[in-house]
């Protein structure tokens, strides 16, 4: 992932309405939701809803499967492990640099 995709990502989820979405797929697991029972769980309207469902499949946290005619919204995990990985792949990288040029002062 490079810096660029994820700054699209945390933009995407940076909205309080799609965090919400968001959250309600990934505890949905998945199996994924209905986007009629996305809607009855979130209280907003499907124009709405499909605006920021729209928002999280182009950045590819979210995928959508019509099956026959519903169409199933699901997480995608592998997406949302890159970013939090990204996010953590350099914890802490500059710790022992801190340390060091901290005795170097002394």
């Amino acid at each position: 992932m490079n810096v660029e995709q994820a700054a699209k990502q945390l933009e995407a989820i940076g909205n309080a309405t799609r965090l919400r979405i968001y959250r309600s797929l990934v505890r949905a697991g998945g199996a994924g939701l209905p986007v009629g029972r996305l809607q009855e769980r979130l209280g907003i309207p499907p124009s709405t809803l499909s605006h920021h469902l729209q928002r999280l499949i182009s950045t590819e946290l979210v995928t959508q499967e019509r099956q026959a005619t519903t169409l199933i919204c699901r997480a995608n995990y592998p997406a949302m492990n890159g970013l939090i990985d990204f996010l953590a792949a350099e914890c802490c990288a500059d710790t022992a640099r801190v340390s060091e040029d901290e005795g170097a002062a002394a």
